[in-house]
């Protein structure tokens, strides 16, 4: 299979230019700026990209496709999760694998066997929800079959997530800096949501959420993990920061030296807690929840100053009536679905802002993760030699988010009636199309698990 993409503007986060690209297999082989067809195998297939943008594949770094929850399932299979990526230009997830609290290795391979219908590729965040003996042998067994990252959480005791004791985390921190391994975190401090839930006279509706798990619980958890890495000296990468307390808390932590880095969400940029009123409030119900306006402004202001790495959005698809069957905020299933409107969201708010380029938002979605998580040069770049996922992206289309304008099985985008700015035309997974003029030709089972490079 050999295809000359000829005449689009390539996005990098370097430069933008007007190149072409020959693609021969599932690899990118030369990028120069007037490649003659002529010169090139008579089968290659000539697509003519003038007036399109040229990207690297978009990473979704924090997603939750299939994902087994409070009795039931959310709505995007990995097949689904797969189609409705290719709408939006995406070619690589990062999902996660749950802590059966018996054996890393094992809830690693489950998950990855349940994944093989994925028609894009893929790799894992492991969950680490208990301190055990014999840990480090675990660890260091996901590590050898290549998952870069762990996941920790500061909350969710009830369910049996939390991590109790200090020093049974700084234990795993401390292991997983020995093995190369990343720690991320979701960040919300038990014991603040816990005494605030106890002396608690309010109701609870979707509303309430917001008030019963305050940003002063995100900040809390960060400081939390992050003296934990200071302490060890290692990074430490924070998920769905969704505060202004918590970006302080994260200014501190770095005014002190160390490195965290900070993933944020298009639903903590541009959807503050007032869509948890009214009868469709419980769509909006995610953890964290919502916050204020000026919150968003905040993050949407270090996004600019880069204090934010990555954007990623925590794809965790219920369907539109599984969102609806409760409005009691204990009960409504949590999450949201995105992956498919990461990038249009994300090039509307660079032209409305003026002060974010195409090229710093594909570091925010796809270079940046790349590095983060281990995947680039492969994933991430338009480099010769790498991966050829592509896409060819019309940057001035204006359309508008809705429930027949998205892919997603859960019947409805929390971006609903909003016009954005930026369409995918096609995106290809190395060097094959698998979304083309508004088709999926994505092929179940053809997404490869990615292992990563650890440092």
């Amino acid at each position: 299979m050999r295809t000359l993409i000829k005449g689009g503007l390539l996005i990098d986060t370097e430069w933008m230019r007007h190149q072409d690209i020959y693609i021969e297999g599932s690899k990118i082989r030369r990028v120069a700026p007037d490649i003659d067809i002529s010169t090139l195998p008579s089968d290659t297939q000539l697509i003519h990209a003038e007036g399109l943008c040229v990207l690297p594949g978009i990473i979704d770094a924090h997603t939750h496709y299939h994902l087994v929850s409070r009795g039931t399932v959310t709505a995007d299979s990995f097949a689904e999760g797969s189609r409705l990526a290719a709408f939006g230009g995406v070619t690589t997830v990062v999902d996660f694998a749950d802590d059966d609290k018996r054996s890393l290795a094992d809830s690693a391979r489950a998950r990855r066997h349940e994944m093989a219908p994925m028609a894009i590729d893929y790799a894992l965040h492991q969950g680490v929800y208990k301190f055990r003996e014999g840990l480090g042998d675990e660890l260091k067994a996901i590590a050898d079959a290549g998952i870069g990252t762990l996941k920790i959480f500061t909350t969710y005791r009830d369910v049996g997530y939390l991590v109790e004791k200090r020093e049974d985390l700084k234990a795993i921190f401390s292991m997983a800096h020995g093995l190369g391994l990343m720690v991320s975190v979701h960040a919300e401090d038990d014991q603040i949501i816990t005494e605030i839930g106890r002396n608690w006279k309010g109701g609870y509706r979707p509303i309430d959420h917001a008030a019963l798990r305050p940003a002063s619980a995100e900040a809390a958890a960060i400081r939390y993990v992050g003296g934990i890495a200071e302490e060890v000296g290692m990074p430490v990468y924070i998920v769905h920061l969704s505060s202004k307390e918590g970006l302080e808390a994260v200014r501190d932590l770095r005014s002190r030296g160390v490195k965290v880095i900070v993933e944020t969400t298009p639903h903590y940029l541009f959807l503050d807690k007032s869509r948890l009123e009214g009868e469709k409030g419980p769509l909006y119900v995610m953890t964290p929840p919502l916050r204020t306006k000026e919150d968003n402004e905040a993050l949407q202001e270090a996004l600019i100053d880069g204090e934010i790495q990555v954007v990623a959005t925590d794809h965790c698809s219920f369907t539109y009536d599984q969102k609806l069957a409760s409005d009691d905020c204990r009960t409504i299933y949590p999450g949201i679905p995105g992956t498919e409107e990461l990038l249009p969201l994300m090039n509307t708010f660079g032209l409305v802002s003026g002060r974010l380029s195409l090229s710093q938002i594909v570091n925010l979605i796809s270079t940046g993760p790349a590095k983060y998580f281990g995947l680039y040069p492969e994933k991430g770049s338009l480099e010769e030699g790498t991966d050829a996922d592509i896409v060819l992206f019309n940057p001035d289309f204006s359309w508008t988010l809705g429930r027949d304008t998205i892919h997603s099985a859960a019947g409805y985008t929390a971006y609903d009636g909003m016009t954005v700015t930026g369409k995918v035309v096609m995106t290809y997974l190395r060097g094959r199309l698998i979304m083309g003029d508004g088709l999926y030709l994505g092929v179940e089972g053809d997404g490869r698990f990615l292992k990563v490079k650890r440092n």
